[in-house]
């Protein structure tokens, strides 16, 4: 399904060239992107064996689809992110399962549409009364059951103490924080609690968060695994509050509103800089190198599939161009996605799929590729991307369903449904329109008609919102 021309000019150095002329002189990251071989559509490469790999699964939190200098960044240098491109497939048209973080990340866990759990309903979840039921199946239960070790490092926002947990729902380990934001020093969350534990007791670390989670997650991929591994790395950077590593000083002003009382601190509405989220989105790309580097040095490179992406929009001060929309929106900014896939024994290097897929695809993808199977009592929405990945299976014509409160979005090929919070439904050709600005809504009526009512057959097997 690639196209013959990739898309490169929508994020690469074409992009980055014309936002310099906005931003000022061009970077390094400009000059580096510029100079790199040209991608190549993708194309599978069958008749090659291995063994199941481990899975390495790497979220942002909070990134934006061009926050990426391979994705088009003219300011924001991300060297290992790139060579993971390089060496693997990026993703043009990747998109997360909601537009927030805790719907995403159910799509992802459970492949299936947010809407389909209570839990998912929360967008995102903010309090103790709901969360992924550890009945319900999982991307680790599954994998764990097909013979996989299971560990998830970092942000789970899919419910708290006491009822849900990642060793709740199939991961053997869990080292993290179960709220939606966090002080990266004091492990401070959003009502003023200690949030950092090992398993479900807390644990004590006041160090600057990202580099905890480098550690632990360089520490868990070097350990001598007897079977294969799943490992979900689940970094918080660069959600808010804006704190770099050495921000000593502003983590102090924040710890000092929210133990006032000040529930609004983490927000961070009065702080933050386009050159301090560059310093966190720097900071990202040098901890997933050092990640990669201690699987490498462990001898696990070639065979450990690996995935980076985020799990919604960027926000404030995220660079999504020529995207519309950010984190919250079914605009393109708002669920756009910098997405990579790197599997040194299955895929060739330097190559671009402009395929449109999204989390639950991955989930499918996945449990394919691992040797698990589905629970048939919750069938998956996504579809498994293995034949397409490894042999070069045409992947048909299908619809990307997303629902929010206020807004609706279906993605039929380059066509898609929008209605936002003015009512008014509305028709965008991606290919030519990827900034969602020409409405084609009054020239293709049917076309319009067919993917309003796919999205509300779809809706009508999903779980109300509570009123």
């Amino acid at each position: 399904m690639s196209r013959s021309i990739s898309r490169r000019a929508l994020g690469g150095a074409a992009v980055g060239t014309a936002a310099a002329a906005t931003l000022g002189t061009p970077t390094a990251a400009q000059a580096a992107a510029a100079a790199s071989p040209e991608e190549r559509p993708f194309r599978a490469a069958p008749g090659r064996h291995s063994a199941r790999p481990n899975i390495l699964f790497i979220l942002g939190d909070d990134l934006g689809w061009a926050d990426l200098s391979s994705y088009g960044s003219p300011h924001i240098r991300t060297p290992h992110l790139d060579r993971l491109a390089r060496q693997g497939v990026r993703f043009t048209d990747a998109y997360a399962g909601s537009a927030t973080c805790s719907p995403t990340r159910f799509s992802l866990y459970t492949g299936r549409f947010p809407g389909r759990t209570k839990g998912g309903l929360a967008e995102p979840i903010a309090d103790k009364s709901v969360g992924l039921e550890p009945t319900h199946p999982t991307l680790a239960s599954l994998l764990r059951d097909a013979g996989y070790t299971t560990a998830l490092i970092g942000k789970w926002h899919c419910g708290y103490l006491p009822d849900y947990s990642p060793t709740r729902s199939g991961w053997d380990e869990f080292f993290g924080n179960f709220g939606g934001a966090l002080e990266y020093y004091s492990k401070l969350g959003l009502g003023g609690e200690y949030d950092l534990y090992e398993g479900d007791a807390e644990y004590k670390d006041l160090r600057y968060y990202t580099r905890i989670l480098t550690e632990r997650a360089s520490e868990y991929v070097s350990r001598d695994h007897d079977r294969p591994f799943l490992l979900n790395l689940n970094f918080t950077t660069p959600h808010w509050p804006w704190i770099a590593d050495g921000d000593e000083a502003e983590s102090a002003e924040i710890v000092r509103r929210i133990k006032a009382g000040d529930r609004s601190a983490l927000w961070h509405q009065d702080g933050g800089s386009i050159e301090k989220y560059k310093e966190m989105v720097e900071d990202l790309d040098r901890s997933v190198g050092q990640v990669l580097a201690a699987l490498k040095r462990a001898g696990r490179e070639r065979d450990t599939l690996v995935f980076f992406g985020s799990d919604n929009g960027g926000e404030r001060f995220s660079y999504n161009w020529p995207l519309s929309g950010n984190k919250a929106s079914l605009l393109e900014g708002g669920i756009r996605v910098p997405s990579i896939l790197r599997w040194p024994a299955r895929l060739d290097g330097g190559q671009v799929s402009d395929l449109p897929v999204y989390s639950p695809d991955w989930t499918a993808t996945l449990l394919d590729i691992g040797g698990a199977r589905p629970h048939p009592a919750y069938p998956l929405d996504g579809t498994s991307l293995a034949p397409y990945l490894l042999r070069g299976a045409e992947v048909g014509e299908r619809d990307l369903f997303w629902r929010v409160r206020g807004e609706r979005a279906l993605r039929r090929g380059d066509w898609k449904y929008y209605r936002g919070k003015s009512g008014r439904d509305q028709l965008f050709h991606l290919a030519a329109d990827a900034r969602e600005q020409a409405d084609r809504a009054p020239d293709e009526q049917a076309r319009l008609a067919e993917l309003k009512a796919a999205w509300e057959r779809t809706n009508a097997g999903l779980l109300p919102y509570p009123s």
